[in-house]
């Protein structure tokens, strides 16, 4: 990045919240539905109809703002936004503008240096979703979807905080992490369950004054997000050092071409004359309200993570990649309890092996193919000495395929470790006896040739000697 220039961003994330119906009507908000089968009269925009709020998406705002240690407003207020698209029937959006239920929040990032870094959260207010047009399903014509119009979002609204691509990514991972441990939404972003605009603009490095900015929209991936950044920043700054001015606008990202182009000219918040729904009254709050939602909220990451770095004595980047997901830390816990290992043996497996597993067949540790108390039973064989770290990783495989417990795998297969050290010590001594010119060798001081002799005595074994054994011995035998 040009050493010049500073990057400021903002993120304003659109989570949809786990609501069974809409935010103002019944309508269910399950997934892929037949296009226009989950849209009543009230989402349809029908004359006569009244909205009605849905209670528990205030429970849901109130514990995002409880976790991010913001204001939950006692008194909030609907409004309209007025605008016209083809999937918005009533030709308005019902959102919050001046009182949201929700501001003056935060949380942590790592800057570059690795240190704690405040990013400010401005708002997050309650509004409905739109519905989707659809193109690719018609020849010269465009379909509109309805499903979506009236799903609850809560639209999260960064200050412009951030200072790089990679802050950005931070920020929303954390955002990301936060909703589905408080159980407020999935963030299934390939179902536009969370999603992302990004406010960008540059300035000189030193000046106090905000940059022109571009909104940059159409990112649904965290990868998107990091490589719209980068493209929009690298644009701006071009066209500053070439003597132009950047335009406040509204782009696209293109993740074919790997590129933003103009969509419209940005509006401004008093394009969308928005005036108080006279159809809603505003939503009060109570304190005792507030405590018996702060009374719900489970551990937060960052608790767990400093929990898991203390109670378990885990290097904190491990912590930090077993509670990243909630239903991981669960696991991990699980594990853990159900072991005689020692419990850093349980993480790597989980971050290792089992990880791998499940991103090799596109699976989430709520779909594992191995429960936590059998991932403990494999480690706990290890720990036992009963097979190496090695056959270990046969057995995985074969449990991961659901052939069994550890143990069911280890006596089907004939996999239990050779420990008897009588016998150990036949093998190494036929190893050796093959090989005089290796020996002679390792005796003259080539000690490296020690990984041979170990390789060689592994083969005769199939692998199921004690590896720590057969070091033993051997160097007991070849005098070192």
């Amino acid at each position: 990045m040009n050493a010049a220039w500073e990057v400021v961003i903002g993120l304003e994330i659109h989570t949809q919240l786990a609501t069974r119906s809409k935010i103002f009507s019944g309508a269910p908000t399950a997934y892929g539905a037949e296009p226009n089968t989950q849209a009543c009269l009230v989402d349809l925009g029908y004359p006569g109809v009244l909205p009605v709020l849905n209670e528990e998406v205030i429970r849901m705002a109130c514990k995002f703002g409880l976790a991010v240690n913001a204001t939950i407003a006692k008194r909030s207020i609907f409004a309209r936004k007025n605008y016209f698209y083809p999937d918005l029937p009533k030709g308005y959006q019902i959102s919050q503008l001046e009182l949201p239920i929700v501001e003056h929040g935060e949380l942590f990032i790592k800057d570059a240096d690795g240190n704690d870094k405040r990013i400010g959260i401005t708002r997050a207010h309650l509004e409905e979703d739109a519905g989707k047009s659809v193109h690719e399903r018609f020849d010269r014509h465009s379909g509109i979807d309805l499903n979506r119009a009236g799903t609850p979002l809560l639209e999260i609204v960064s200050e412009p905080d951030l200072r790089s691509a990679k802050e950005a990514i931070q920020y929303m991972r954390k955002i990301h992490t936060i909703v589905r441990y408080l159980g407020i939404s999935d963030g299934n972003m390939q179902e536009g369950s969370f999603r992302c605009d990004a406010n960008v603009s540059v300035r000189p490095r030193g000046q106090q004054e905000l940059g022109t900015r571009s909104e940059l929209k159409n990112l649904n991936s965290f990868r998107f997000v990091e490589k719209a950044i980068n493209f929009e920043v690298k644009r701006q700054i071009e066209i500053l050092e070439d003597g132009g001015k950047v335009v406040q606008e509204t782009r696209l990202y293109d993740s074919d071409r790997d590129e933003t182009r103009a969509m419209r000219s940005k509006e401004e918040a008093n394009d969308y004359r928005y005036f108080p729904d006279p159809d809603l009254l505003p939503v009060a709050i109570s304190d005792d309200y507030i405590e018996t939602v702060r009374k719900s909220l489970p551990e937060l990451p960052d608790a767990k993570q400093q929990r898991f770095v203390g109670d378990y004595a885990l290097k904190p980047g491990d912590a930090a990649i077993l509670t990243a997901n909630r239903l991981l830390a669960d696991y991990f816990e699980e594990a853990a309890r159900h072991s005689d290992a020692e419990v850093r043996l349980i993480a790597n497996w989980i971050i290792g092996d089992l990880s791998a597993a499940m991103n090799r067949d596109g699976i989430d540790i709520g779909d594992c193919r191995i429960a936590a108390a059998d991932l403990a039973g494999l480690v706990d064989r290890i720990h036992d000495n009963t097979i190496s770290g090695k056959i270990a990783k046969e057995v995985f495989e074969a449990m991961w395929a659901g052939e069994g417990t550890a143990d069911e795998v280890i006596e089907t297969k004939g996999l239990r470790q050779i420990t008897d050290s009588a016998a150990i010590e036949t093998i190494v001594d036929k190893v050796i006896a093959a090989h005089p010119n290796q020996a002679a060798d390792y005796k003259a001081g080539k000690n490296k040739l020690i990984g041979f002799f170990v390789g060689e005595v592994m083969k005769e074994t199939g692998g199921k000697a004690n590896p720590a054994q057969v070091n033993d011995v051997l160097r007991s035998k070849l005098g070192n």
